[in-house]
């Protein structure tokens, strides 16, 4: 998970005493929380969640008797993919399974001409980790190679076509093509009659369902759905209650986790860092949302939050002296030596230590206490490599590209993020997912890229007034002797083929089941987001605010 901190680094500094000579310390103008005490209020209203939840259990017959009797039919698929982009796939994973199945079995459908339909089974198929072949689309082209005029017209199989074309793996050149080709014709029908179709379309062109946080398109779907004219009102009707049902459950887990934050009063001993315990909620809401994950999320967040903070300790306050000795007690894992630490990175190691025995004794009573080890030498690593960011900056040094992304894409935490969010999760994280994890695998350090390469693009030209290690387009710019431009179009390049290997690493078979990957998948989309329009996490005012606000604080009518 990128958390870069210094785009909003000071040029001013602070002299500050430790031992004999003063320190230079830079300053940082963040921001201070926007939802301070906010959710400390919530009170849970147990008649009209057992109302919601009678009424819902109701509901969820109901679709499932639908989806049966669709069984074969073209609606079929419409149905399963509006299941899945409500948000209530969770009820129904073993019935859209089974679905997807005897789909990719029987290859019902593949014989239709009808654009939107070969597109929408494509993607249902690949989101599921079916390898279907993209030469499927080759029937929409025409003598010459290109894609049939006629198909300018088709603005709903169009935009089917583009969102499919994002789950592609190296090879699949037909869905680059695809994506040139539809995104030329879908900005002339943006302007189309039916106003749900052009409102997706909008949104696609800006960044395509697939790449998205899944949690706030399943509100801006609902938005969409119900006023399609072919909607299916029971399923619209569970998918908000379901929404409302478990906003509650994550309303309840925020004010949980104010209480923590409050108690352990980094902030308050820490004036200098980022307080962003509820944006980092949001975080760990766009890697899972389902009500099972709770430990997981409230663990991961935790364990956000102190990555943020430490990530700021390296990146704007401590002097190399003083990072020399917290990464040694990073290192060391115990309470020994901790009076060699100034009080400010003694009280930062003190809570993070107990964040992490907290989650070992709960773990303890199953058998799965060994999965704090790997979250501690997660962090290990990751403070090993903010070290060597840290001194770059110290010396002035402009690495090779192939060394600034080895050390970056550590220290942008989507690995240890990927691995605290695993450590509350259930069995399907074995051991051996675990020991998996730890060798740093592809399909990790590929989201891993992409995360560190959104938020260099978006942030380096501020940072570097104030002050900062090189970035990849400092990088890329020095070492080849190209423009900004130009290095920013060869890093979105790196990230499309990024995006490529994360798809390609989904598809059966899989070293293990797609849960245990998709933390890794769900952070860099939560990535696409957050850094859209700049850095919506450090500063958090705007966009990420208003997205939050759907996400925490509104519920949806019903």
């Amino acid at each position: 998970m990128a958390l870069s901190t210094s785009s909003v680094l000071s040029s001013s500094t602070l002299p500050v005493e430790t031992g004999k000579n003063p320190a230079v310390r830079r300053s940082a103008g963040f921001h201070p929380s926007i939802w301070g005490d906010h959710f400390l209020s919530y009170t849970e209203d147990p008649k009209k969640l057992d109302a919601w939840s009678k009424r819902a259990e109701v509901l969820k017959e109901e679709v499932r008797r639908i989806l049966i009797n669709a069984k074969g039919s073209l609606e079929e698929l419409d149905l399963l993919d509006a299941i899945q982009r409500l948000g209530v796939k969770y009820h129904f994973e073993k019935d859209i399974e089974e679905a997807l199945h005897h789909l990719y079995v029987a290859e019902t459908h593949a014989s239709t001409d009808d654009l939107h339909y070969v597109s929408l089974r494509f993607r249902l198929l690949r989101q599921q980790g079916y390898n279907v072949s993209a030469d499927v689309f080759r029937k929409f082209k025409d003598e010459r190679g290109n894609f049939k005029a006629s198909l300018s017209t088709d603005a709903r199989g169009l935009l089917s076509l583009y969102e499919a074309a994002f789950l592609s793996i190296r090879g699949d050149d037909i869905l680059d093509e695809a994506i040139t080709f539809t995104k030329e014709q879908l900005k002339s029908a943006m302007t189309h009659d039916d106003a749900p179709l052009a409102k997706q379309i909008a949104h696609a062109l800006e960044v395509p369902t697939h790449k998205r946080i899944q949690r706030l398109e399943n509100i801006r779907y609902l938005t969409i759905y119900q006023e399609e004219k072919g909607r299916n009102d029971v399923l619209l009707e569970l998918a908000k209650l379901d929404f409302n049902i478990l906003q509650e459950l994550h309303k309840k887990e925020l004010r949980d986790l104010t209480k923590w934050w409050k108690d352990t009063d980094v902030a308050g001993k820490l004036p200098f860092i980022r307080d962003r315990l509820v944006e980092c909620y949001y975080w760990i809401l766009g890697v899972y949302y389902e009500p099972e994950y709770s430990r997981a999320r409230i663990f991961s967040t935790k364990m956000t939050m102190m990555v943020s903070v430490i990530d700021d300790i390296y990146d704007v306050y401590a002097t190399e002296d003083e990072l020399q000795l917290f990464t040694d007690a990073i290192y060391r894992w115990d309470l020994e030596g901790l009076d060699l630490l100034p009080q400010f990175l003694k009280d930062c190691f003190l809570v993070l230590y107990d964040t992490v025995k907290e989650l070992e004794d709960e773990l303890e009573p199953e058998g799965k206490s060994y999965r704090g080890y790997y979250v501690k030498d997660a962090m290990k690593v990751l403070a090993r490599d903010y070290f060597v960011e840290h001194k770059w900056y110290n010396r002035n040094t402009v690495p090779s590209v192939e060394e600034y992304l080895r050390v970056s894409c550590i220290s942008v935490a989507v690995h240890m993020a990927n691995v605290h969010c695993c450590a509350g999760m259930g069995d399907v994280m074995t051991k051996e997912a675990f020991e998996w994890l730890k060798s740093e695998p592809k399909v990790v350090m590929d989201a891993s890229l992409i995360g560190r390469l959104l938020d260099d693009m978006q942030s380096t030209e501020f940072e570097q007034k104030r002050g900062h290690v090189a970035s990849a387009v400092q990088c890329y710019m020095n070492e080849y002797g190209v423009t900004y431009n130009e290095a920013c179009e060869k890093l979105h390049e790196m990230a499309a083929l990024a995006w490529k290997d994360v798809n390609q690493a989904c598809l059966k078979p899989t070293v293990f089941p797609l849960p245990v990957f998709m933390p890794a998948i769900n952070l860099a989309r939560v990535a696409e987001v957050i850094y859209l329009r700049g850095d919506g996490y450090t500063h958090s005012g705007g966009e990420t605010k208003v997205n939050i606000t759907l996400m925490l604080v509104n519920p949806i009518s019903v």
